[in-house]
């Protein structure tokens, strides 16, 4: 009896040590330093199209977004000024309707431009894909496409 609880004991640290061994690295959530919570949370919400998840802070300076199945985005005030960003360094997201998107833009006059820096234009990428770029408020450059991959 007692050599079957130990092979069974054995069995299950084996089973989770190789699960531990196969899981991958993989991003966790990615964070931001703003100036204006309320500002970059209405840009964020209304503009972008993000669902807030429940943060632990609950202390006002601190806006979580889930930003897929296992990411997030994490909002934290207390930037002092707005920065430049270079656009290279971005976040992308994938948006379901890249035409709505666009129009939305248009209509409440939020600037973007393609790859390039021409205003109100977009890219078409070489394997299809259309892309516009984008600044928040605090300035981070944020690429918007209809990629399906």
């Amino acid at each position: 009896m007692k050599i079957a609880c130990l092979i069974a004991l054995l069995s299950i640290g084996i089973s989770v040590s190789a699960q531990k061994a196969n899981s991958k690295v993989h991003i966790n959530h990615t964070a931001i330093y703003v100036m204006n919570i309320p500002v970059a949370g209405n840009f964020y919400t209304n503009i972008i199209g993000l669902d807030t998840i429940t943060e632990p802070f609950h202390d006002g300076k601190h806006i979580w977004y889930k930003t897929g199945e296992h990411t997030m985005l994490h909002v934290i005030q207390g930037a002092e000024q707005k920065k430049e960003y270079y656009k290279n360094q971005h976040t992308c997201f994938t948006v379901p309707d890249f035409t709505a998107f666009t129009n939305k833009l248009l209509k409440i006059n939020w600037p973007f431009e393609d790859v390039a820096g021409n205003k109100n234009k977009i890219t078409t990428r070489v394997d299809g894909v259309h892309q516009i770029w984008l600044q928040d408020p605090d300035g981070y450059w944020l690429e918007i496409n209809d990629d399906n991959f």
